[in-house]
């Protein structure tokens, strides 16, 4: 039975009558779906049994004269709160009381301790808001490099937050597949891990950069392994490695391939663990930088009301990823959905240096076959395990471990000069020898070793244990981006750090596989160090935007004119985006 008439005035004469109704259609808009971080765990947050009425407390007073009054009449009821470290309660009986504590906001700054009491109706952009101006130390991004950026920034003692345009996790870290370098093996050393490296970036990459990378190699291991990264290990605990095109040594570190999936995972779980702030659906749409010429913070847009807010911040670290989605030359990609580039717009425009912004690599492994997962990363694990490179013609054409840049245009040039495989549709690919890897490593080798490529043809009825499948190369890294130091600073802009696939000159102008998990970990990892350091020292003065005045003046003096609006946030593929 629904609360009684005499149980329903009682509470309304705790809250009044604003606050409290049993409206069948308020009660509907407490159903939801899945969300936050429910969604990224995989659970579903989905309502099925709607309340019977839901009454709002201002204060923890009114919330215990409300328990108070349900006690005494036998109703039951849930708390219902913004999710904030946690997901939201639901309805679970029938007749049921939500206690809605959105009222609730209670807001107390602690500043010499640099905590925050908050209520249970505080929500992520005003505590972020908050925390800012407060002077804490920002990280704009959410994937491997802002994660472990945060990490240890906190570690160190600094006031931190998360700032991402998606969810924590949402970024191409989460999608690399294939494993992390790292030269700890006997047989290796970091010498000769940097001479791979720079070879393999057409000897362009900055010396002071590819160093950091190679030796701080094998500590990031470590410190995932510490973490609990479950990397492939032989049965006395050694790890397992595997050649990547362009090595010289078996320094491959791989969890299968879900490498970039289990570091992501990993390293989001301590997030979380640490209770890090982590502002999600929310972007930083412009650096602000005080009269000194600091960087002082940004402006930040939530992506789903459309509001913006000031930041303010002593160090600021941009980790905010690549630029798949731009989809340079017409490729398909296989970037997560945030990769916009959006982060090189925010450092260019405030004045920091660009590096090798040209620089685009193209995996030569995209899947073409079927469709539905045209431009999705084909790893170059496949190739490393066994499978080969083979035109129409049946022919063995390039070694499969050439660097990426090598292979990829040796398949453009195939394909143009007309030994291509056609497939439905007409798109021309080669083929991938799939089935080699068995022939070589015996049966079971590819469901052990790349059980995500398995799966994902298998959902299409293609078993590459028995068929080859067929490739052409996908947009898949942005070598180029914002010139950093081997600290990671930006040497323009003042306490402004750059972190992962946004920093340009760590890989020259290719990038070696393995290294691009390594380069979010090393640089990530350093980055809140240094960062965390810095902050302790700086004063900042007041926020402006003059800076993006001068950048105007210098797009009119080019006789650069546009109505696009920079940076680009999302991609824009419906139709009416796209006028």
């Amino acid at each position: 039975m629904a609360i009684s008439t005499q149980a329903y005035k009682a509470l309304e004469r705790i809250v009044g009558a604003k606050y409290i109704s049993e409206d069948p259609v308020i009660m509907q808009g407490y159903k939801s779906g899945p969300g936050g971080y429910e969604a990224g765990l995989g659970y579903e947050r989905v309502m099925t049994v709607l309340p019977a009425a839901v009454i709002l407390p201002k204060d923890t007073d009114e919330v215990q004269r409300i328990v108070k009054i349900c006690s005494r009449y036998n109703i039951p009821y849930v708390p219902y709160a913004t999710g904030f470290y946690g997901p939201k309660t639901h309805c679970h009986v029938d007749d049921e009381l939500i206690i809605d504590m959105k009222r609730m906001q209670h807001f107390e700054w602690d500043e010499k301790h640099m905590y925050a009491d908050i209520g249970p109706g505080i929500v992520y952009s005003s505590l972020q808001q908050e925390a800012f101006n407060k002077g804490c130390y920002g990280v704009i991004g959410g994937g491997g490099a802002g994660s472990s950026c945060a990490i240890e920034a906190h570690n160190a003692g600094a006031d931190v937050m998360i700032v991402t345009k998606l969810r924590i996790g949402d970024a191409n870290t989460m999608m690399a597949e294939g494993g992390i370098q790292a030269a700890d093996k006997e047989n290796d050393s970091p010498v000769q891990h940097y001479l791979d490296c720079f070879g393999g970036g057409h000897f362009a990459a900055k010396p002071e950069l590819v160093k950091r990378l190679v030796m701080e190699a094998p500590d990031a291991i470590k410190w995932l392994n510490d973490l609990g990264v479950e990397f492939d290990k032989a049965e006395d605990g050694t790890m397992v490695t595997t050649h990547g095109g362009g090595t010289s040594r078996k320094r491959m570190h791989a969890a299968k391939d879900y490498s970039g999936s289990e570091i992501m995972r990993t390293i989001r779980d301590e997030v979380l663990n640490l209770k890090i702030p982590v502002v999600e659906f929310t972007s930083a749409v412009e650096l602000l930088k005080d009269e000194k010429g600091q960087v002082a913070g940004a402006v930040l847009l939530n992506m789903e009301t459309g509001d913006y807010s000031v930041a303010r911040a002593k160090t600021v670290v941009i980790a905010t990823g690549g630029a798949g989605r731009m989809h340079y030359q017409g490729f398909p990609t296989s970037n997560h959905y945030g990769a916009t580039a959006d982060g090189l717009v925010l450092g260019y425009r405030a004045g920091a240096s660009l590096l090798y912004q040209d620089s685009i690599q193209y995996h030569p492994t995209g899947a073409i076959y079927p469709s539905q997962i045209m431009g999705a990363l084909v790893t170059e694990k496949v190739r490393s395990v066994g499978a080969q490179l083979v035109n129409a013609n049946g022919e063995a054409y390039i070694h499969p471990l050439e660097t990426r840049d090598v292979n990829a245009s040796g398949v453009i040039r195939e394909c143009e000069e007309g030994r291509g495989v056609e497939v439905p549709g007409g798109l021309k690919g080669v083929w991938l020898d799939t089935p080699m890897i068995e022939i070589l490593g015996g049966e079971g080798t590819i469901e052990k070793r790349i059980p995500a490529m398995f799966r994902m043809y298998m959902n299409y009825g293609i078993d590459m244990r028995k068929v080859p499948i067929v490739i052409y190369p996908t947009l898949h890294y942005q070598n180029g981006g914002l010139e950093i130091n081997g600290d990671g600073f930006t040497k323009e802009i003042p306490n402004l750090l750059v972190a992962g696939e946004a920093a340009g000159g760590i890989h020259g102008r290719n990038r070696l596989m393995g290294n691009s998990l390594l380069d979010v970990i090393v640089f990530g990892r350093n980055a809140g160090k240094k960062a965390a350091a810095k902050c302790k020292n700086v004063e900042l003065g007041e926020m402006n935007l003059d800076h993006i005045y001068k950048y105007a003046e210098e797009l009119d003096k080019a006789g650069v004119h546009t109505d696009k609006v920079s940076p680009l946030l999302l991609p824009k593929y419906a139709r009416h985006e796209q006028r």
